[in-house]
């Protein structure tokens, strides 16, 4: 049985009369990414493939921990106690990430980049290669950071407090979602799909007047019965997906997952299998079904429900079947 969900606000705004659909695609961030939008039959619209991409690039040139030379990876090797000027773009998402950082009681935290890395899930010292060793407590205990990294929004400065490794990778692709869509909307197309590694934003309608259609990820890595489909109305909405199927390794018979509670410094072990969030914001969306997937079910819904957050959480059962679990704003959108 398949279920919809729809948005709680609707814009009204008609697509361009007799529109065609657009798509573009390409490269950027170790995945792929999309745009379908709508324009006039007879729009010239072919230069959007190269201003998308240098969209992307301006965020990888700024925020990969990929890239050694970005601004990112410049800050992590800055010396101790030495402030930083960040671009503006940089700094604002830093600083989000650092507020849904604070709001989760650390679940989620965009400076434990050391930990990732010890974990195998950094740009070096790979979980998938041959001399990968996990790493001991004493490693993990010497990750965590000794101080904050402090922000100086005036100046948009960040202090590097020392040893410090950021790491964005669960806000930056949200963020270029949002970031791709913005620069449709100055290039006069309000009508559009856009998305990044999975990430998902949808603005408008299509000529047909339907809005953008896209299916809840589903667990990828069973057969086993799922929940009923949910397909939600992309319009004015991103929706962004944690799963711990998505990256992960087995040693010895366990499952290591890629996401790292930052709190103890080691690969969550919850029973969660995937975290789904609708938020108007992609970039809050992707930070979001990060912190809840480290929280858990219990923990994780309590928060949603603090925070008023759209999130389904999928958990994994010990017979191998799955339930599901809502929250209240979430269940408000099911058309019923």
């Amino acid at each position: 049985m398949r279920r919809v969900l729809l948005p709680h606000v609707v814009d009204d705004e008609p697509a361009p009369a007799g529109g065609v659909i657009r798509d573009f695609g390409g490269r950027s961030m170790g995945t792929s990414w999309s745009v379908r939008l709508v324009c006039a039959p007879e729009d010239a619209c072919t230069h959007l493939q190269q201003g998308l991409q240098q969209q992307l690039d301006a965020v990888v040139a700024e925020m990969s921990h990929w890239e050694s030379d970005s601004d990112l990876g410049r800050f992590n090797r800055a010396d101790a106690g030495s402030w930083q000027q960040l671009p503006p773009a940089f700094f604002d998402v830093l600083a989000f990430a650092l507020d849904v950082a604070s709001a989760s009681g650390g679940a989620y935290d965009p400076c434990a980049g050391a930990l990732v890395n010890l974990w195998g899930f950094g740009p070096y010292g790979r979980f998938d290669q041959p001399d990968f060793v996990p790493p001991s407590a004493a490693q993990i205990g010497a990750a965590f950071a000794s101080q904050p990294v402090l922000l100086e929004r005036k100046g948009r400065r960040a202090l590097q407090p020392g040893g410090v490794q950021l790491d964005l990778s669960a806000v930056a692709k949200g963020y270029s979602v949002d970031r791709l869509a913005y620069f449709l909307k100055t290039q006069g197309y309000a009508h559009c799909l856009v998305e990044v590694g999975g990430e998902l934003r949808g603005a408008g309608v299509k000529p047909d007047g339907q809005p953008w259609w896209v299916a809840l990820e589903q667990v990828a890595d069973t057969a086993a019965p799922q929940p009923d489909e949910l397909v939600l109305a992309l319009h004015g909405l991103s929706v962004a997906t944690s799963g711990d199927y998505r990256r992960y390794f087995e040693l010895d018979g366990q499952r290591y997952s890629h996401t790292i509670d930052p709190r103890s410094g080691m690969p969550i072990a919850n029973d969660l299998a995937s975290v789904t969030v609708v938020h108007p914001q992609c970039m809050a969306a992707d930070a979001w079904s990060t912190a809840l997937t480290v929280l858990g079910c219990e923990h994780g819904l309590r928060l949603a429900e603090q925070q008023g957050l759209a999130v389904r959480f999928v958990v994994r059962q010990r017979d191998g079947g799955f339930t599901e679990h809502m929250s209240t704003h979430l269940r408000s959108m099911l058309d019923e």
